[in-house]
């Protein structure tokens, strides 16, 4: 008779299973709409990726502008390099980079203002200050010529 008690009163060996409430204050259990979830899922994954995804592109364009300024750099030093200088530059001192009536360069501890009556040179380029790496920093250039070059600062 125990045997069939558990079949005459419809009680379940493992009730904690059901995929249904088996007494009447059960908690009602309702299947998942797993389209729906996966939606909701997927929808998330899609905005955490896409907010990852613009931070690398971000960092991309950072990273590509940071290396054209130092291929400016390198280029502005080799041009003050290839200029004709008369004296050893300093560290952290300011020179000005003139351009000669033949086209080139020439490197001065002589700013443009301190000339007095007659300039000596076709034109002047740019204020510059030897940086401890031996690379010029650009602070102020010639009107025609800062489209070419990117300041640093």
């Amino acid at each position: 008779m125990d045997s069939n008690a558990k079949n005459n009163l419809n009680v379940a060996d493992t009730p904690g299973l059901l995929e249904y409430a088996h007494t009447a204050g059960s908690a009602v259990i309702r299947p998942e709409d797993m389209g729906k979830t996966k939606g909701k899922a997927q929808l998330a994954m899609r905005q955490q990726t896409h907010d990852q995804l613009e931070k690398i592109y971000r960092q991309i364009e950072l990273l590509g502008r940071q290396a054209r300024e130092i291929q400016n750099r390198i280029d502005i030093s080799e041009r003050i390099y290839d200029a004709h200088m008369s004296f050893e530059p300093v560290v952290n001192h300011v020179y000005f980079l003139y351009e000669r009536k033949d086209g080139s360069d020439v490197l001065s501890m002589i700013g443009p203002s301190e000339w007095g009556r007659t300039f000596p040179y076709n034109r002047f380029l740019a204020r510059v200050l030897l940086l401890a790496d031996h690379t010029w920093k650009v602070e102020f250039m010639n009107e025609e010529e800062k489209d070419n070059i990117i300041d640093l600062d």
